[in-house]
């Protein structure tokens, strides 16, 4: 069984467009415009999300299996993308961690009265590790957020473009009818409403899966963060019980 319908679809918002006017044509135009956009981000953050979840939890597995030597282990040596241009947070946490934490124990033992005896992290030092590591948690979900306002603009710019071509036609076609009615007229008419009609569908067409992906993506980015929150204190668990003085009562 052959489908015509999607050709028929196709050639409906093609006559419109021939059918439009100057403002009709450039509305249809800056419709299909928004709906390239949005298509091609969606693909790439979705890709992009997905990479990003795969390579992180091939780290942390990685990470517990040598999280005894936390602070020998270097960055090249744990999973890493294979695309450059693939975020990876988990790494940065770590890289980030392993920076601070070796700070802090340089500067203890420079302070250190026995320059030779084993250094300790104390609680301020900790909190300071855990703030620095939070901090690296906010800007790696900023750029995993990057450009997702483009799919928040385009689910309001989309059907109030879609609006505007709608209003526009129907002025056009009423304008028309009481001109009379002719044979042009009758053509101008036609094209008015198919305008109207065509913008509608558009704007709706190109909102709509931007909306789902947009909340999709923010719900993934969310979670994905909770999960930087938790390996950030499985890192900060590790450093306290190897550098932590223990208390003595």
């Amino acid at each position: 069984m052959t489908f015509h319908a999607p050709i028929a679809n196709i050639g409906a918002f093609v006559a419109a467009y021939a059918h439009s006017d100057f403002l009709g044509k450039l509305v249809i135009l800056s419709l299909v415009s928004l709906s390239v956009i949005c298509w091609v981000l969606l693909v790439q953050k979705i890709w992009t999300t997905r990479q990003v979840v795969h390579i992180s939890d091939a780290f942390k597995k990685a990470y517990f299996l040598n999280k005894e030597k936390l602070l020998h282990l270097d960055l090249d040596q744990l999973p890493r993308p294979k695309n450059a241009r693939v975020p990876h947070p988990f790494g940065e946490i770590f890289k980030e961690m392993k920076a601070k934490t070796v700070e802090i124990l340089n500067k203890n033992l420079y302070f250190s009265s026995q320059k030779e005896a084993q250094v300790y992290l104390s609680s301020e030092d900790l909190n300071s590790i855990e703030s620095h590591g939070l901090s690296t948690i906010s800007s790696e979900t900023k750029r995993l957020e990057k450009n997702l306002f483009v799919l928040a603009t385009i689910v309001t710019l989309a059907p109030f473009l879609g609006l505007l071509g709608t209003v526009w036609g129907i002025l056009i076609a009423f304008s028309e009818l009481g001109a009379g009615a002719s044979a042009a007229s009758n053509t101008a008419v036609l094209g008015g409403l198919s305008t109207a009609l065509a913008t509608t569908v558009l704007g709706l067409i190109i909102a709509i899966p931007a909306l789902v992906s947009y909340n999709y993506l923010k719900n993934e980015i969310k979670q994905y963060s909770s999960e930087m929150e938790e390996f950030l204190y499985q890192l900060l668990f590790t450093v306290e019980l190897h550098y932590r003085k223990a208390d003595v009562s």
